[in-house]
């Protein structure tokens, strides 16, 4: 069978494409080497990880002061949050399914390689599936990194999939790699019970977040975990009743006992595998596709899309870019060129951030300034009890267009998409001060940020206020 299109993976970038390709009038397969479309993300990433995150969340609760009201500690019943995760995964999958069942879309799974620029083979058992195409979209993802010291084969060494699986709560837990992932699972066992240290070889946790932003998340969980930047594990040691983990840093070399460790440093791109080298599709020595705006790749008919290119390695990028792909496979004339990708962490407090950082100004050497709000003097947050907060806007200093935004704060991510859709539009600080925001809100401390740079603000001391003198 010939398809107008095949797509090789099933993740949000895939099934994002085929569904798209579909719509428009593609006859349409989609490979997926699981039982379960949905890739990742949907299956052992970002969805059983928000899952896991919201019980976190309410645990959390308990130890926050509710002004007047206690709670009593909570149970807690690891086969009932398990069955939640599932749940919540099984409802999604369940429902990619019955899209691809309604749109036509053929799911073949097994595990696709190239033979050809036209041709994909499918294994599975001792079956074989060829499909012929007139185009393809690779859209095989990415992988964990693998450390060569680590002893993957002792059960207390966990990676980001295996640490979904709640099969027990240790005492204490490392997190190797201080990034979005590694904090995200440090959120969810610290409330389970877990004493936490994050070990990060960089200067910073949450690299790719400004260090204004980052320092309230640090601050908001100085009592619930333990922060190890410059530190480099150098060898883990597996004992009966231990991991000794050895740490160096600017203090020397030591060794901290845990009882399990959660390597969570990163993800390779999977350019090498499924055959993509060898029928002539051009990779980086990372392992990186290479592709021009519209996703295409050196071999016309075979497009890439999601973790596997250049780019954050985010779902919400993966799957426009499955869009842009389907449409220029359809004849549109189309291109991948967003101005603002934004990266959350779904962190306590949420630590969200798009377009342009202090950071990447600095490093570009152009110049920007920042208005900032706190939330300290926010009404909705100080009502709420979550005035560990901070709103950013960074715009050009002579056309006062945002070019990015952090936040920092509860919901942080949800307030976040006004000014995505501003860098996008091409606003300046006044489009956003003059752009009336609900009182009280958080919603709001988008709105008085923008205030505090165009020198409108009533709700802080106005820096560029022209005061007279009172005789």
């Amino acid at each position: 069978m010939t398809y107008d299109l095949v797509v090789l993976g099933s993740g949000p970038g895939g099934y994002a494409a085929a569904f798209r390709a579909a719509d428009l009038g593609l006859k349409v397969a989609m490979v997926e080497r699981h039982q379960a479309i949905g890739g990742v993300c949907l299956n052992v990433g970002c969805i059983p990880s928000k899952a896991l995150l919201h019980i976190a969340g309410k645990i959390r609760m308990v130890d926050e002061p509710a002004h007047g009201v206690a709670f009593n500690q909570p149970t807690i019943d690891l086969d009932a949050i398990r069955k939640h995760r599932q749940t919540t995964v099984d409802t999604l999958t369940g429902n990619l399914a019955l899209m691809a069942k309604g749109r036509n879309v053929d799911v073949i799974h097994g595990e696709g390689e190239f033979d050809s620029t036209t041709s994909i083979t499918v294994k599975q058992g001792d079956s074989e599936t060829k499909l012929n195409f007139k185009n393809a979209i690779i859209a095989v993802g990415s992988r964990a990194i693998r450390l060569p010291f680590i002893p993957y084969d002792d059960p207390r060494i966990l990676d980001a999939t295996s640490a979904l699986q709640l099969n027990n709560i240790p005492k204490h837990l490392l997190i190797l790699g201080g990034g979005i992932i590694g904090l995200e699972m440090a959120t969810v066992y610290q409330s389970l019970g877990s004493e936490i240290t994050v070990a990060e070889l960089g200067d910073q946790i949450m690299t790719g977040a400004d260090k204004d932003l980052v320092r309230v998340f640090e601050q908001a969980n100085k009592d619930r975990m333990t922060f190890l930047t410059k530190t480099q594990v150098t060898d883990i040691q597996a004992f009966p009743e231990t991991l000794a983990v050895s740490l160096k840093d600017k203090g020397g070399e030591r060794t901290l006992n845990v009882d399990s460790v959660l390597v969570a440093v990163g993800r390779s791109p999977n350019g090498r595998k499924a055959g993509v080298p060898e029928i002539g599709v051009n990779i980086d020595e990372r392992g990186f596709v290479l592709t021009d705006n519209q996703g295409r790749t050196s071999v016309p008919n075979i497009f890439a899309i999601g973790d596997v290119t250049h780019g954050p390695m985010l779902a919400h990028k993966a799957a426009h870019q499955g869009h842009i792909a389907a449409e220029v496979i359809a004849g549109h004339k189309v291109d991948f060129e967003p101005l603002a990708i934004p990266s959350i962490a779904y962190t306590f407090p949420e630590v969200a951030w798009v377009g342009l950082t202090e950071t990447e100004a600095k490093q570009q050497g152009l110049v920007v300034k920042t208005a900032a709000f706190p939330w300290t003097a926010s009404g909705r947050a100080i009502a709420s009890g979550v005035t560990q907060g901070k709103t950013k806007l960074i715009y050009d200093e002579e056309t006062e267009r945002v070019l990015g935004a952090g936040i920092v704060g509860s919901h942080a991510g949800e307030l976040l998409g006004e000014l995505t859709l501003a860098i996008e539009f091409g606003a300046t600080l006044e489009d956003v001060a003059l752009t009336i925001h609900a009182h009280p809100s958080l919603h709001e401390t988008v709105g008085l940020a923008a205030e505090v740079g165009v020198g409108s603000i009533t709700d802080l001391p106005n820096k560029k206020a022209k005061l007279k003198r009172t005789s």
